[in-house]
């Protein structure tokens, strides 16, 4: 190996550090630029629906509550109430599942979807009370059914009672809450459930329920993220927004490799048993993600709306796709949620 000469070295080390020299300023001025053209968003409060031991939570444990605006958790814990709450213009952000949203796109609902956040489909459960005499779900022909209507339960019971031969003519359906359904469950009012969430664990882990199938192979995962078309019109939102949702994008990532920590919150929030939360999350059928708007989404959207037109849910067809907007697609697409 050959080394420059002293006058050549320093020749080359001058060459070196006016390169470095140069590119340091230039980095310098981007990042000087960057930094002028980030909105100044200290003066914001975003207005975010949250379902007890989610959202919020999420984003405290995994450490990404530091954020430049303000943050008023408001905290509503069905789909149905983000959306009314986004059209009363009460709300900024919120979510839940398709099935609002179907009906939402229906009556043409001052509301926009804006990105897709995945979760676990073996949370979404058929289940029978352990001393039931059902096996299967043509088991479930002639006895008392409960289910939530207008939800993803009513979608995917509906799914698997036809995938049987069956329908809701051939059982004893049941329309109960959440909460509602697990004190039937429990009383033995019920021979079977259509549940998801923690509810569905409870009967469980305390009464004892069995699975017959889950939500996986009749839902799609998708669960849309509720915006209010006036904060994603207004640049300042539509900023806040995107920030928001890059940090969501980052606790979820984080959430499935740190989930104990998330259970714990969670926990902290819903009173639901630690080891409870950590047994659903073992058991999930994929990780939790947060990513942008796709055709397969739109596409899957649109099937659950022609199923419930067909189930007579719907008084009439309802175009989805007008209330998706892909505007934040670029950001969560470019984003490494790591």
């Amino acid at each position: 190996m050959t080394f420059p000469s002293h006058a050549t070295s320093t020749a080359w080390s001058r060459r070196r550090w006016l390169q470095s020299a140069g590119a340091a300023t230039a980095l310098g001025a981007a990042g000087t630029l960057a930094r002028a053209a980030a909105p100044d968003l200290s003066g914001l409060t975003l207005r975010i629906g949250t379902y007890k031991g989610l959202w919020r939570p999420l984003i405290e444990a995994s450490g990404q509550g530091r954020t430049p605006y303000k943050i008023d958790w408001r905290e509503l814990n069905n789909g149905v109430l983000h959306i009314e709450a986004i059209q009363g213009d009460a709300l900024d952000l919120g979510s839940g599942s398709e099935i609002p949203a179907v009906f939402a796109a229906r009556q043409k609902a001052r509301v926009r979807f804006i990105a897709v956040i995945h979760e676990d489909l073996n949370n979404q459960a058929t289940l029978a009370r352990k001393d039931a005499p059902i096996r299967t779900i043509a088991d479930f022909k002639g006895k008392r059914v409960g289910y939530v209507r207008a939800t993803t339960a009513h979608y995917y019971l509906s799914k698997q009672l036809a995938e049987a031969g069956l329908s809701f003519g051939d059982i004893q359906p049941i329309n109960l809450s959440p909460a509602d359904g697990l004190s039937a469950f429990a009383r033995g009012d019920l021979d079977a459930w259509a549940i998801y969430g923690y509810n569905g664990q409870l009967a469980r882990t305390q009464h004892g329920a069995r699975v017959i199938k889950t939500g996986k192979g009749y839902l799609s995962g998708n669960f849309p993220v509720y915006a209010n078309p006036r904060a994603v019109d207004d640049p300042l939102r539509h900023a806040a927004i995107a920030d928001f949702l890059l940090r969501l994008q980052r606790a979820y990532a984080w959430a499935n490799d740190n989930y104990l920590d998330y259970a714990k919150a969670q926990s902290a929030e819903t009173r639901v048993p630690v080891g409870d939360i950590i047994e659903l999350f073992n058991g999930r059928s994929n990780d939790y993600a947060l990513g942008p708007v796709t055709q397969a989404a739109v596409r899957s959207h649109q099937e659950v709306a022609d199923t419930f037109q067909k189930l007579g849910v719907l008084d009439g067809a309802a175009d989805v796709a007008p209330l998706w907007d892909r505007s934040f697609d670029p950001a969560l697409s470019r984003a490494n949620p790591a």
